[in-house]
């Protein structure tokens, strides 16, 4: 991974040290020489549109107008959000004849107004139903750091377009972990805003209760600029935060279970670090996690709302799903109003206990995912499947159900397979929390 930060590119482009035109140019020549990896990371490649958007930017900048750090830059956009003329087809052979979008989804809309250059659309878990990454429709992009293991999902290409240094910057969506586990599993950092952070406007649903829309970049700071970008915010960084004194809590309950060694190891590191830092790292029970499974139980708001939106698709083309997605979307037909009704009614207590029990934290830290990104002829088998989509999504999805914002954070040491540190804040607490993971960022990374 060799792409330099936001803030370095602009910085380059103020100072004439490159164009946009070179950038995106660049950008493409990196991904046509990523030959069949490549290919399998793209829905979509936008040359010649983000050529002349590049040029545009460059006389632009040449006049002094450049509306934000990402003006000019290079970025990929996930197959689920809406451009203007395209076909939105969320990884599905089902939509490949759909309608294009007449216009850009709100999130799209607002990169290009700060002077983003669309490069192509990422490639995802078929409308982004699982944390794996698998696509047998368009390819699985295989990991940046060992192509015969999976890259996460459901963001998929977009976390490898980052990792595999094609551009500085993906958009994703997060229903349960989707731009944290690609982000984790690449060795990139991965930002879940609270929900009702960005619009979701344009970007085609799994569960309209918790997906979320957020940037995968190589840093906190990066992370920070789109985000402000995305929320129709001022431009803004992470000011610097000092460690010393901090509180972070590891919950005790589900997110430590069943990790591999690898992760424990990395995991135990890094709290040693920050607490060398001067951060205190304090154990606290949060046995309201263990309520989240048994109140998903009959599918959970994913299923249920999945099943509303697709069960016309389905009608028409269910032979044209994967059988894997399909079959979770058909689960949410089982479930009644009263099911879904009890699991909205069991998440607004949950939001409030869970509330209540971390206000004395700064944070929650754990590991992203409890295990290393597994091979994916591991993925062979239906029960095999389900048994590591499950580990996947497992810690990242019970904040989604909290309404938290969350950020990954590489955390392996030089050398080793990537593996990601979650920390969690509190519903709408989404700049402090990237502040305080801008300063653990230097203490845990490689």
């Amino acid at each position: 991974m060799t792409t330099p930060t936001i803030a370095t590119l602009s910085r380059q482009l103020d100072d004439g040290a490159t164009t946009s035109r070179q950038l995106v140019d660049s950008a493409l020549a990196a991904i046509a020489a990523g030959g069949e990896e490549a290919r399998k990371t793209y829905t979509a490649l936008h040359a010649e549109p983000a050529r002349a958007a590049a040029d545009a930017q460059d006389l632009l900048r040449r006049a002094g107008q450049h509306p934000s750090p990402l003006a000019g830059l290079p970025i990929s956009v996930k197959d689920l959000f809406d451009e203007a003329g395209h076909v939105t087809r969320a990884g599905s052979r089902a939509l490949e004849d759909a309608v294009p979008a007449s216009r850009d989804a709100d999130a799209v809309a607002r990169l290009r107004a700060a002077g983003a250059v669309v490069v192509g659309r990422t490639n995802m878990t078929e409308f982004a139903f699982s944390g794996v990454g698998i696509n047998p429709h368009y390819g699985t992009p295989g990991n940046p750091a060992d192509p015969a293991r999976i890259p996460g999902g459901s963001s998929s290409g977009a976390g490898v377009s980052v990792a595999a240094g094609h551009v500085p910057l993906a958009l994703g969506t997060d229903t349960g972990g989707s731009i944290r586990i690609p982000a984790a599993l690449c060795g990139i950092v991965g930002f879940k805003p609270t929900q009702r952070r960005v619009s979701l406007r344009g970007a085609l649903p799994l569960s309209w209760s918790l997906d979320s829309i957020g940037p995968l970049a190589r840093t906190v700071e990066c992370c920070a600029i789109a985000d402000a970008v995305l929320a129709g915010e001022a431009e803004w960084v992470p000011p610097p935060v000092g460690l010393a004194g901090l509180r972070f809590a590891v919950p005790q309950t589900v997110v430590l279970d069943g990790m591999e060694d690898a992760v424990a190891t990395a995991f135990d590191a890094a709290c040693r670090r920050l607490s060398e830092a001067g951060a205190r790292i304090i154990e606290i029970p949060m046995a309201e996690l263990a309520e989240i499974g048994p109140a998903n139980a009959k599918g959970g708001l994913p299923a249920a709302e999945a099943a509303h939106w697709h069960r016309d698709l389905l009608a028409e083309k269910g032979d044209l799903y994967d059988p894997r997605v399909r079959v979770r979307i058909e689960r949410g037909q089982t479930m009644s109003a009263v099911d879904y009704i009890e699991v909205t009614q069991r998440r607004a207590d949950l939001i409030a206990r869970t509330d209540r029990t971390t206000a004395d934290y700064d944070a929650l830290l754990m590991p992203t995912v409890p295990l290393l990104a597994p091979r994916i002829d591991a993925f062979a088998e239906d029960a095999e499947f389900a048994r590591l989509n499950l580990l996947l999504l497992r810690n990242c999805a019970l904040f989604n159900f909290l309404d938290r914002c969350a950020i990954s954070l590489p955390m392996q040491r030089a050398g080793e397979l990537p593996s990601g540190l979650m920390l969690v804040g509190a519903a709408g607490a989404d700049r402090r929390l990237l502040s305080i993971a801008a300063a653990v960022e230097p203490v845990v990374g490689a």
